[in-house]
């Protein structure tokens, strides 16, 4: 399943749930309820955050008992939106429609346009590094390793909207397609391993330490449960 036939993929920025009712399943204080965000995220002043990266195994996706359509998901890195509504990021998508499986890899400067990167691919239980790198507020790299297979692909990337470098997080995503989020897949987990923002100051921060951790809940229902640890978080 190509993602173009979809639409436009768009990774877009934290959507807060600020009011909740009659949910279904358990909600943890202390946790920020997003629609389309799972995972730990930094948040410090202006110009903190110079790179983030993480280690991940690629999921196994599927459909909902019953479920119809296209199902997937995204896991990523990235530098900024949660406080700052630009963002710096790339990842992996997981698809499934039908039974079928499908990955690929991306970056993005939003809201600049999304990218694929076409020349790397993905199975099941390859295990991926994922890097964001800002040079500057208004330029970056995203880098991303398949450590199985040895691939790797690298994107330098300007934009006109610059980076605020207040965040730092490490991301499984609802992601939107034609203006809707697409129905969030079943994955069990995934875990980002070595996972470590940088600081302008040369300093190092592990989501063991994040200042909010979110869960994705849709139509009154929590989807996700994080945890994090000394650099490693589930999702």
């Amino acid at each position: 399943m190509a993602r173009r036939s979809l639409g436009a993929h768009l990774s877009i920025p934290n959507q807060r749930i600020t009011a909740v009712a009659d949910v279904t399943g358990p909600e943890t204080e202390g946790i920020v309820y997003s629609g389309n965000w799972a995972g730990p995220v930094y948040s410090g002043n202006g110009g903190t955050y110079t790179a983030v990266t993480g280690t991940f195994t690629v999921p196994t996706p599927s459909e909902p008992v019953g479920g119809l359509g296209h199902y997937g998901a995204s896991a990523w890195v990235g530098i900024d939106g949660y406080s700052c509504g630009i963002i710096l990021h790339t990842g992996v998508d997981f698809m499934v429609h039908n039974g079928i499986v499908s990955y690929g890899a991306w970056y993005e400067w939003y809201p600049d346009a999304w990218h694929d990167f076409p020349n790397i691919s993905f199975s099941a239980g390859d295990e991926v590094r994922v890097t964001v790198t800002a040079t500057n507020t208004t330029s970056g790299t995203a880098v991303i390793e398949n450590l199985t297979t040895g691939e790797t692909v690298t994107q330098d990337i300007t934009s006109s909207s610059a980076l605020c470098q207040k965040n730092a997080e490490w991301i499984v995503e609802d992601y939107s397609v034609g203006g809707s989020f697409i129905q969030f897949a079943n994955f069990s987990s995934v875990t980002f391993t070595n996972a470590v923002a940088t600081t302008s100051s040369g300093s190092t921060q592990d989501p063991s330490g994040a200042t909010h951790i979110l869960d994705i809940e849709q139509n009154n229902e929590v989807l996700t449960s994080v945890t994090t640890g000394t650099s490693t978080t589930t999702i």
